[in-house]
């Protein structure tokens, strides 16, 4: 019939959908699958971006009456950080195995002296750099002069006279 409404499932039942997750995790290698979550490098950026969300959640829980209000805000806090730790890595692991830190002390000196070498390189390129242009404007100066030097004219130039009194050319 034309008019009669059809009920469409868009998904699985809740059972069949987590049997079939389990079977393609487990019948996929490790190193074929594909990491869709989000990759970050702090955690404690991470961290702060949820203290921030956590006032958004907060102000949700204002709508709800008094007696659910709590633990609605409970459950709800939970659920959105729980969900962002699943579906977050830190440096390519997973939230409980990355560390707090996101540089070690090691790292930084690394970084700090390979930041003092570029300094150095920049400090004598600007030494160099002028010298290595005032040579190149000399020499090219040089090569101008040389060239109008070398330069004869083909066709040797007329003396133009300038006459004085101007004879007119036509008389009526």
């Amino acid at each position: 019939m034309a008019g009669a409404p059809e009920s469409v499932v868009l998904s699985p039942p809740l059972d069949a959908e987590k049997v079939a997750w389990t079977e393609d995790r487990t019948s996929v290698p490790a190193t074929c699958r594909e990491d869709f979550r989000v990759r970050c490098t702090s955690k404690r950026a991470v961290t702060e971006v949820l203290e921030l969300c956590s006032r958004f959640v907060q102000q949700l829980g204002d709508a709800l009456p008094e007696e659910i209000r709590e633990p609605a805000l409970r459950d709800a806090q939970w659920t959105f950080e729980s969900a962002v730790q699943e579906n977050v890595s830190i440096n390519g692991q997973a939230w409980q195995e990355a560390s707090d830190k996101s540089f070690i002390d090691s790292d930084i000196k690394v970084l700090e002296d390979q930041f003092d070498e570029i300094i150095v390189d920049i400090a004598t390129k600007r030494k160099q750099y002028p010298r290595k242009i005032l040579e190149c404007v000399i020499k090219t100066i040089k090569a101008k002069q040389e060239i109008l030097k070398q330069y004869h004219p083909v066709v040797p130039p007329l003396d133009l006279k300038y006459d004085p009194d101007p004879v007119p050319a036509c008389i009526n």
